[in-house]
């Protein structure tokens, strides 16, 4: 009987009887909350964990907990890797491709949100640049080490909704800036990220999957002050039903979906899709609704434009794979 699992489901116990060894997994933000999470489940059941951090010394610390928990050959290396700095990623990706270990999972969950406006080290604003294009140039300088059966798991989020993406503006040059505005674009770019790159890489067996991991307390929070929390809970709030209120997921719960879509949903059924509490998302365009996804977050055009506007601006290019002949 095939388990049903949902928003309160934890990782634990969407792998409960999972046996991941011999898989190697890259996972971006292991230094807190919902990343060492991720690979703290996975090297549990066996995967070998790679995992990225900006601060590599704050890291060290944070996955005591990854290594303590890990069984059956799983275990943790840490990598650098500053998602706003264009040269920290492509020398990350660089030494990745050096080594040439293969990867059957890749899980692009590092991220910030609601920051005060800046600009990552190559120009780009601060929340774009780091979510979507840091994420966008690693994964596809690396994508040739993810072999056949392989996964790309992106974590967008219920923010998409804030913001559909911005072609003619990305770094709100003439737009006023807005801290969820410029997260929401992040997170719809991510959403149509996971789309494209499903498109091209599926026919060598390689999927992709957005998800939303839900509400949870983590650090990604530490930009808000106590009046834009309160602000962006009342409006959750007010879009639910009646009688029905709004709760914190745990970090354990937060990840689960994330774990649910690496390694137990099948791939046809979340590849190029959008999901959360362990299931794919309805499509939903009432601005009411909590749950389900934007049209124009898994739109296949617009993430084909995003995909050639991304390479326009981080000045590289990233072809489609050739296929062998049948």
């Amino acid at each position: 009987m095939t388990k049903i699992f949902g928003a309160q489901s934890t990782t634990d116990e969407v792998l409960e009887g999972v046996d991941l060894s011999g898989k190697r997994v890259l996972v971006t933000g292991v230094s807190a909350g919902l990343g060492v999470e991720t690979a703290r489940a996975l090297a549990s059941h066996g995967a070998w964990v790679v995992g990225a951090a900006r601060d590599l010394g704050k890291a060290k610390g944070a996955t005591g907990v990854v290594r303590a928990d890990a069984r059956n050959g799983g275990g943790l290396e840490l990598v650098q890797l500053d998602l706003a700095s264009l040269a920290s990623v492509r020398a990350c990706a660089d030494d990745l491709v050096a080594r040439g270990e293969p990867f059957d999972l890749v899980v692009a969950n590092a991220g910030v949100m609601a920051t005060p406006f800046g600009r990552t080290a190559d120009g780009f604003e601060t929340q774009f640049g780091t979510n979507h294009l840091g994420h966008f140039v690693l994964v596809n300088r690396i994508a040739a080490l993810m072999r056949p059966g392989a996964r790309l798991v992106n974590l967008s989020s219920a923010g998409h909704r804030f913001s559909d993406i911005d072609l003619d503006d990305p770094d709100f040059e003439r737009t006023p800036y807005e801290p969820f505005m410029a997260y929401g674009r992040s997170k719809t770019a991510n959403a149509l990220f996971a789309v494209e790159f499903d498109r091209r890489h599926r026919g060598r067996g390689v999927r992709a999957v957005a998800v939303h991991p839900g509400g949870i307390h983590t650090e990604l929070g530490r930009h808000m002050t106590p009046e834009s929390m309160q602000a962006l809970l009342d409006s959750i709030r007010s879009s639910l039903p009646p009688g029905e209120d709004f709760s914190w997921k745990t970090i354990p719960q937060g990840a689960a979906t994330s774990v649910w879509a690496a390694a137990m949903a099948p791939a046809e059924a979340v590849g190029g899709r959008y999901c959360e509490d362990c299931h794919v998302a309805e499509v939903v365009e009432s601005q009411e609704i909590r749950g389900g996804v934007k049209p124009y977050a898994v739109d296949p055009e617009r993430a084909k434009a995003l995909w050639v506007k991304s390479e326009a601006m981080v000045g590289e290019t990233f072809p489609a794979p050739q296929l062998a002949p049948a």
